[in-house]
Protein backbone atom coordinates (compact mmCIF):
# COMPACT_ATOMS: atom_id res chain seq x y z
CA UNK A 1 0.00 0.00 0.00
CA UNK A 2 1.39 3.34 -1.04
CA UNK A 3 1.79 6.04 1.58
CA UNK A 4 2.34 8.75 -1.03
CA UNK A 5 -0.12 11.61 -1.16
CA UNK A 6 -0.67 13.46 -4.40
CA UNK A 7 -1.84 17.03 -3.88
CA UNK A 8 -3.29 18.91 -6.82
CA UNK A 9 -1.92 22.32 -7.74
CA UNK A 10 -2.47 24.87 -10.49
CA UNK A 11 1.18 24.58 -11.56
CA UNK A 12 1.62 23.81 -15.25
CA UNK A 13 4.97 25.32 -16.26
CA UNK A 14 8.05 23.38 -15.16
CA UNK A 15 10.54 26.24 -15.59
CA UNK A 16 8.42 28.61 -13.49
CA UNK A 17 8.10 25.90 -10.81
CA UNK A 18 11.86 25.38 -10.75
CA UNK A 19 12.48 29.14 -10.54
CA UNK A 20 9.97 29.42 -7.68
CA UNK A 21 11.74 26.69 -5.69
CA UNK A 22 15.11 28.35 -6.31
CA UNK A 23 13.73 31.73 -5.15
CA UNK A 24 12.62 30.10 -1.90
CA UNK A 25 16.08 28.63 -1.31
CA UNK A 26 14.84 25.07 -1.77
CA UNK A 27 17.41 22.70 -3.27
CA UNK A 28 15.85 20.54 -5.98
CA UNK A 29 16.94 18.09 -8.65
CA UNK A 30 15.45 17.89 -12.13
CA UNK A 31 13.64 14.70 -13.07
CA UNK A 32 12.90 12.15 -13.79
CA UNK A 33 13.86 11.28 -10.22
CA UNK A 34 12.56 8.73 -7.74
CA UNK A 35 11.26 10.30 -4.52
CA UNK A 36 11.66 8.02 -1.52
CA UNK A 37 8.86 7.19 0.87
CA UNK A 38 7.78 4.72 3.54
CA UNK A 39 9.49 1.29 3.54
CA UNK A 40 11.57 2.07 0.48
CA UNK A 41 8.61 2.82 -1.77
CA UNK A 42 9.35 5.31 -4.54
CA UNK A 43 7.35 7.53 -6.86
CA UNK A 44 8.66 9.13 -10.04
CA UNK A 45 8.78 12.93 -10.05
CA UNK A 46 9.79 15.66 -12.47
CA UNK A 47 11.30 17.68 -9.62
CA UNK A 48 12.67 16.04 -6.47
CA UNK A 49 13.48 17.67 -3.13
CA UNK A 50 15.58 15.61 -0.73
CA UNK A 51 14.89 15.94 2.98
CA UNK A 52 17.31 15.40 5.86
CA UNK A 53 15.28 12.43 7.14
CA UNK A 54 15.87 10.23 4.06
CA UNK A 55 12.41 10.81 2.59
CA UNK A 56 11.78 13.07 -0.38
CA UNK A 57 9.06 15.27 -1.76
CA UNK A 58 8.55 16.12 -5.40
CA UNK A 59 6.35 17.42 -8.14
CA UNK A 60 4.99 15.02 -10.73
CA UNK A 61 3.15 15.76 -13.99
CA UNK A 62 -0.30 14.13 -14.03
CA UNK A 63 -1.18 15.07 -17.61
CA UNK A 64 -2.60 18.49 -16.79
CA UNK A 65 -0.62 19.89 -13.83
CA UNK A 66 2.27 19.21 -11.47
CA UNK A 67 1.06 17.53 -8.28
CA UNK A 68 2.97 17.65 -5.02
CA UNK A 69 3.99 14.07 -4.23
CA UNK A 70 5.09 13.19 -0.70
CA UNK A 71 4.71 10.76 2.15
CA UNK A 72 3.18 13.39 4.43
CA UNK A 73 3.95 11.37 7.57
CA UNK A 74 7.61 12.22 6.94
CA UNK A 75 7.17 15.86 5.89
CA UNK A 76 10.21 17.81 7.07
CA UNK A 77 10.21 21.27 5.55
CA UNK A 78 10.52 24.73 7.06
CA UNK A 79 6.77 25.26 6.51
CA UNK A 80 3.78 22.97 6.85
CA UNK A 81 2.33 21.57 3.61
CA UNK A 82 -0.28 24.32 3.11
CA UNK A 83 2.21 27.13 3.74
CA UNK A 84 4.80 25.43 1.52
CA UNK A 85 2.34 25.20 -1.37
CA UNK A 86 1.19 28.77 -0.79
CA UNK A 87 4.76 30.09 -0.98
CA UNK A 88 5.64 27.96 -4.03
CA UNK A 89 2.42 28.98 -5.79
CA UNK A 90 3.03 32.69 -5.16
CA UNK A 91 6.57 32.53 -6.56
CA UNK A 92 5.32 30.37 -9.45
CA UNK A 93 2.67 32.99 -10.29
CA UNK A 94 5.33 35.72 -10.13
CA UNK A 95 7.54 33.93 -12.67
CA UNK A 96 4.58 33.03 -14.87
CA UNK A 97 3.45 36.68 -15.03
CA UNK A 98 6.97 37.89 -15.81
CA UNK A 99 7.55 35.24 -18.50
CA UNK A 100 4.17 35.78 -20.17
CA UNK A 101 4.37 39.57 -20.07
CA UNK A 102 7.93 39.47 -21.42
CA UNK A 103 6.75 37.37 -24.37
CA UNK A 104 4.21 40.14 -25.10
CA UNK A 105 6.84 42.88 -25.02
CA UNK A 106 6.43 44.09 -21.44
CA UNK A 107 9.26 44.78 -19.00
CA UNK A 108 9.23 44.90 -15.23
CA UNK A 109 9.40 48.57 -14.22
CA UNK A 110 8.72 48.31 -10.50
CA UNK A 111 8.26 45.64 -7.87
CA UNK A 112 7.00 46.10 -4.31
CA UNK A 113 6.66 43.52 -1.53
CA UNK A 114 3.60 44.48 0.52
CA UNK A 115 3.24 43.95 4.27
CA UNK A 116 0.46 41.40 3.68
CA UNK A 117 2.86 39.23 1.67
CA UNK A 118 1.47 40.16 -1.74
CA UNK A 119 3.73 41.45 -4.50
CA UNK A 120 2.88 44.50 -6.61
CA UNK A 121 4.33 44.52 -10.12
CA UNK A 122 4.34 47.44 -12.53
CA UNK A 123 4.97 46.44 -16.13
CA UNK A 124 5.61 48.71 -19.07
CA UNK A 125 5.82 48.37 -22.82
CA UNK A 126 7.23 50.89 -25.21
CA UNK A 127 5.42 51.23 -28.51
CA UNK A 128 6.88 52.71 -31.65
Amino acid sequence: MSHFSQIKTQIRNLLSLQSALTDLGIEWKPGPQQVRGYQGLTHQADVAIAQDNGYDIGFSWNGSEYELVADLQYWKQEWNVDRFLSKVTQRYAYHTVLNESSSQGFQLAEQQQNSDGSIRLVLQRWSA
